[in-house]
């Protein structure tokens, strides 16, 4: 029932957003040689971010970049692995041109004080600790012929030597393991390896092509793009605690994606390795190829991405082998620019896991935001997650293993404090409020605060 109701939602959202945006956002070759160049839209790759980068070399109309996978879609519509972002989100990154390749460089470092209970108000997951959440990632990619276009995408994290292979603190936080543990209340790093592939699209039609990515590691064609791709989430240097409900099949350890676009719309079908990197963050994992997902995704204009998708996950987790996850989710996400380096950037995404052992169900919902106003940030996150005992690790505490239901609000600001050679230093804060199922009172509080102060070093925003 909860599938209907998410697709029936997404139907209703895509339809009044078409009836208010209806034009044909997709550009032929010959159209990107007669765009107006002066125009202040910007343009973007992979669903990073940018601020307020200005370019030296000339914009050519030859140089110019497309998506990694369509030479009809303008690159600021590319998400992480082959998802969609709308087409007005801006990039934060560096542009480099060359004769025949156009190559991007993206990347984000928070150096960080990250406190998980304040007011030490629990027992339990409120350590308190320095730390450099971290990735970058390099792009490029050639026209082949009049309609082939041939790229490469990597992307690097150095969690592994400035967060550590246990992970940073996160209270409410679960998914993979540690040490023959399971990690709780801990965020995982993530590998040095996070993104090795290549993909090469045919343009088979006009305003239709067909494309193949094969990454090891790669993302596969389930959810929506991963939070550090999405400008709503660029802000906060945290993972959502519904990540493995929602989006943490993006460093996957041997994939291959096929898909098919018309227009806006494009269906997706994926066959990978469903088990999460194990704890050794510098090597390669095994490919197995033993899962699937399908994706479809449909931008009704240049402001709005909605996709859903549906993916069966053999044997996930290492400490629990023998579970398979039956992984649905939808979303939605909305980005307006308002001129002078500002926008309103919002996602809303739903994920649940169906889990084969025990054949229940458990739900997440992420609402995120972030308000750009030149220099100056304001950014908020609720989630809610539904857990059990089994998955925070709790089976002697809660022999009853009951639904738990957790909440949490995080509120943030911060601003860019200066700028060199096309490079942003921000400075910011943020505080998490996390409510406490009844249950899990006398272990971690009713409401146990989060604080956090960081500097962050991204590229600036690309101009156009």
């Amino acid at each position: 029932m909860k599938k209907y109701i998410l697709l029936t939602a997404v139907f209703l959202i895509s339809t009044a957003a078409f009836a208010q945006h209806h034009h044909e956002m997709n550009m032929t070759d010959s159209a990107k040689k007669n765009m107006n160049m002066k125009s202040t839209k910007p343009m973007m790759m992979d669903g990073m971010d940018m601020g307020d980068m200005k370019m030296d070399t000339p914009m050519h109309h030859h140089m110019m970049m497309t998506s990694q996978f369509s030479r009809d879609l303008p690159m600021n519509r590319d998400g992480s692995g082959t998802s969609w972002v709308p087409d007005e989100t801006p990039m934060y990154a560096y542009m480099i041109h060359g004769k025949k390749w156009m190559s991007m460089v993206h990347g984000s470092f928070f150096a960080r004080y990250n406190n998980q209970d304040l007011f030490n108000s629990g027992k339990r997951g409120g350590k308190s600790r320095f730390d450099v959440p971290n990735w970058l990632m390099f792009m490029t990619q050639r026209k082949v012929g009049n309609n082939g276009l041939f790229s490469i995408n990597t992307m690097f994290s150095f969690d592994p030597f400035l967060v550590g292979a246990g992970g940073y603190p996160l209270l409410y936080q679960t998914g993979e393991s540690y040490q023959g543990h399971k990690l709780v209340d801990k965020q995982h790093p993530h590998d040095l390896f996070a993104e090795l592939s290549v993909a090469y699209t045919q343009r088979v039609a006009k305003d239709a092509d067909i494309s193949l990515s094969v990454g090891y590691p790669g993302e596969p064609a389930l959810g929506p793009p991963v939070f550090m791709h999405r400008l709503s989430a660029m802000n906060n240097p945290d993972a959502p605690l519904g990540h493995h409900y929602q989006d943490a099949t993006h460093i996957t350890f041997g994939v291959a994606t096929l898909g098919f676009r018309v227009k806006n719309v494009k269906l997706e079908g994926s066959i990978f390795t469903g088990r999460e990197p194990d704890e050794f963050r510098y090597d390669f994992d095994k490919m197995r190829f033993d899962s699937y997902s399908v994706r479809l995704s449909y931008n009704p204009s240049k402001e709005w991405a909605l996709q859903v998708s549906d993916g069966w996950i053999h044997s996930p987790e290492e400490a629990e082998p023998q579970q398979n996850v039956n992984r649905f989710t939808a979303s939605a996400i909305h980005t307006k620019m308002l001129g002078n380096n500002s926008y309103v950037a919002t996602t809303l995404v739903y994920g649940q896991n169906h889990y084969s052992d025990n054949k229940r169900t458990q739900p997440s919902v992420l609402l995120e935001n972030t308000f750009q106003l030149n220099k100056t940030a304001i950014y908020g996150r609720y989630e809610f997650v539904q857990k059990d005992a089994h998955e925070l690790d709790l089976e002697n505490e809660l022999p009853l293993d009951p639904n738990l239901n957790i909440n949490a609000l995080t509120l943030g600001v911060n601003r860019i404090l200066g700028s060199f050679k096309n490079t942003n230093v921000t400075g910011g804060v943020q505080a998490t409020l996390n409510v406490s199922p009844s249950a899990l009172k006398p272990l971690y509080s009713s409401t146990p605060v989060g604080f956090e102060v960081y500097l962050r070093i991204t590229p600036a925003m690309m101009k156009m």
